[in-house]
């Protein structure tokens, strides 16, 4: 069951206003969030950290300060400590910070903290020191209402460091099927799917693990369900080539999506792996 979700409950205090009259205001030090379910399972961000170590690598090497954020990773840390283990091969170096707002989470994450993995307390206002180059929300704005997506993408996007990535994403509970946005500090640049293959009939499947910001899109006039059910027909019309294996019938949908003027990107030996990554112009919700 998907919690209902909730407001981003900005921190509140009574400060004193003219005439000694109370008002909010803001609370320094306080997260920026709410706590969420929390729920992870090991290994479910696989289908994203290939990406994040694939055509993104060049973003962790070319870095001044290997600083990376997993954001909300939840009531156990598995998952952010295979975010550091994979990173590791492509950068030694790489520091990996554990963000949550929940301390009873932070505490118990605390205890595999090592050389370049640390866990603390915070929100989506990334109290870590220096600007990092990769910022991983994983299930988390799922939670909250479409109405605070853009102020928290704003928020993170203004602490990322140069060339910095942010990453928000969705996925089911064993990471099957996958799908992020990936935003620089300035606006968002892509929509990635990835699928598990044997796991859909029609690759519009995915729809229901969109993140917050497309979820409630995939509606007549929109361009997201445009673009689905574009992917859905390229899919029925591979289907002479399903005998030779769904790699090579994704494929042929994809290179249908890009000649068909999708502004689809990345080649065949990201498309083998069930993941599709296309232009966010192409599919950026409507007014």
């Amino acid at each position: 069951m998907v919690q209902k979700a909730e407001r981003v409950a900005p921190p509140q205090t009574q400060v004193m206003g003219k005439r000694g009259v109370a008002k909010s205001g803001p609370r320094a030090g306080r997260p920026v969030g709410n706590v969420t379910r929390g729920t992870t399972n090991p290994n479910r961000m696989r289908r994203l950290d290939r990406w994040l170590t694939g055509p993104q690598a060049w973003r962790l090497r070319r870095a001044a300060d290997p600083l990376v954020v997993d954001l909300g990773y939840g009531a156990s840390p598995a998952t952010a400590v295979e975010l550091f283990e994979r990173l590791s091969v492509v950068r030694p170096d790489v520091r990996v910070v554990g963000i949550e707002i929940e301390p009873a989470r932070v505490r118990l994450a605390q205890e595999l903290e090592r050389p370049g993995l640390s866990f603390q307390l915070g929100g989506f206002e990334l109290p870590v020191p220096g600007r990092p180059v990769l910022v991983r929300a994983f299930n988390v704005l799922r939670q909250y209402e479409e109405a605070d997506v853009a102020a928290i993408w704003q928020l993170v996007q203004g602490r990322l460091g140069p060339e910095g990535l942010f990453i928000d994403g969705t996925c089911d509970e064993i990471g099957r099927r996958v799908t992020w946005v990936a935003l620089d500090a300035e606006r968002p640049l892509s929509l990635s799917l990835s699928m598990r293959f044997g796991s859909f009939a029609l690759p519009s499947e995915v729809a229901e693990r969109l993140p917050k910001a497309l979820i409630h899109r995939n509606v007549p006039g929109e361009k997201i369900q445009a673009f689905l059910q574009a992917m859905d027909q390229a899919w029925v019309e591979a289907a002479p080539l399903a005998s030779f294996g769904n790699r090579q019938r994704w494929t042929a949908m994809c290179r249908a999506l890009r000649d068909g003027g999708w502004p689809v990107q990345d080649g065949p030996s990201r498309w083998r792996l069930g993941e599709l990554t296309v232009g966010w112009e192409a599919v950026a919700p409507g007014p």
